[in-house]
């Protein structure tokens, strides 16, 4: 290994010492992260997909009879809040049910985060 390998090494395990615990919560984080859309993609398989959609734009036959929200119109998506997108999760929107009794609140909000990630 040359100098200049070492001095790289040295520099890395310094940042890395002096970011403590910080630093490898936040390596962490992208798997945490990854496990979060995995789970939000499974929830909204079994939830979701009935009315909105694979692809979240609602043209199934349930979601045509419901009217169910193009979820990839980008601008609904720059019109409604994660706030408005939470609480119509939790308690339902017209035809739209509650699911605040099924999905826990972390999975609400990984479920916003997955419908933000339809935007076209």
């Amino acid at each position: 290994m040359n100098r200049a390998s070492r001095r790289f090494l040295l520099f890395i395990f310094t940042v890395a010492v002096a970011a403590g615990p910080s630093l490898f919560t936040v390596l962490g984080a992208g798997k945490k992260n990854e496990a979060a859309a995995a789970d939000a993609g499974t929830i909204y398989s079994r939830q979701c997909v009935s009315c909105h959609g694979r692809d979240g734009r609602g043209r199934t036959r349930k979601g045509r009879q419901t009217k169910a929200r193009d979820m990839t119109n980008a601008s609904w998506q720059d019109d409604v809040s994660d706030e408005r997108l939470f609480n119509s999760i939790s308690n339902g929107r017209g035809k739209m049910p509650a699911f605040r009794k099924k999905i826990s609140e972390n999975d609400i909000d990984a479920l916003v985060a997955y419908i933000r990630r339809m935007r076209r």
